[in-house]
């Protein structure tokens, strides 16, 4: 099998890692453009919407006892999920937890509080939401129905042909829009992106134990179907992220 190269004949794995480096008395100067910034919130402003019921704040399982049971789970049971859950899960990956004028505070946390991740959802079960791909807008903390019907084939097709993804009754697509994060951080950007998704996930694995879920987290997806199926370019905004939830076995 052969490794992706770049011009240089390094694999661009390595290259990567060692051209962000940061180093002692050679950090990238210069000031902000505030008036270029991007903005922190994606909509879709002719999309139906459906409200969420409101997320609990408080109570719920000792979060020692929530980080011993987690598992990956890939077997899951064949009926709905609440919608009180899933809005429990999404507010759980990126909800706001705190507010100022400029920025909306998350419960995941974000270099330079950026947030450049999207979160959209392929919904194949849940109550009181038809199935179909969905935007979550965050500072509402609604879904925007960007298409209904049953996507179980595509997203498992997406996802490395995993069927986790076709059984699952709700999967999670993170996409990043690169720009928010290159704003302040250019390349090394991409580092701090990887990690905020991963803040994210961890924090929906952790979501789904205390309301009795399973979830598994998605890697390895062949990016351009998983782009195509979300409709968004993959250069500007991309497919990082998946994550299977659902009623385990």
């Amino acid at each position: 099998m052969s490794i992706e190269m770049n011009e240089s004949n390094h694999p661009i794995g390595d290259t990567f890692q060692r051209q962000t480096k940061y180093r002692r008395g050679h950090l990238p100067g210069g000031r902000l453009d505030w008036a270029s910034k991007p903005a922190p919130y994606k909509h879709y402003p002719s999309a139906p919407t459906i409200p969420l019921p409101p997320p609990a704040d408080s109570g719920g399982d000792a979060i020692w006892d929530v980080l011993k049971h987690r598992r990956s789970v890939r077997s899951f049971q064949d009926e709905p999920i609440q919608a009180r859950d899933l809005s429990q899960l999404l507010w759980a990956a990126q909800g706001i937890t705190r507010s100022t004028h400029q920025v909306g505070f998350r419960t995941a946390p974000s270099a330079g509080a950026l947030y450049p991740v999207e979160t959209y959802l392929v919904v194949h079960a849940v109550s009181d939401v038809p199935a179909g791909i969905y935007h979550y807008a965050i500072a509402e903390h609604e879904l925007e129905q960007l298409s209904a019907g049953d996507y179980r084939a595509q997203i498992a097709q997406a996802a490395l042909d995993q069927e986790i993804a076709r059984r699952a009754n709700v999967v999670f697509v993170w996409t990043a829009i690169f720009e928010r994060a290159k704003w302040k951080y250019k390349q090394r950007a991409y580092r701090y992106i990887y990690l905020d998704a991963g803040h994210i996930a961890q924090n929906v694995a952790l979501g789904a134990v205390a309301l009795g879920l399973g979830s598994c987290q998605i890697a390895a997806l062949y990016d351009d179907e998983a782009n195509a199926l979300l409709n968004v370019d993959g250069v500007e905004e991309s497919v990082i992220y998946m994550t299977v939830v659902g009623k385990p076995h």
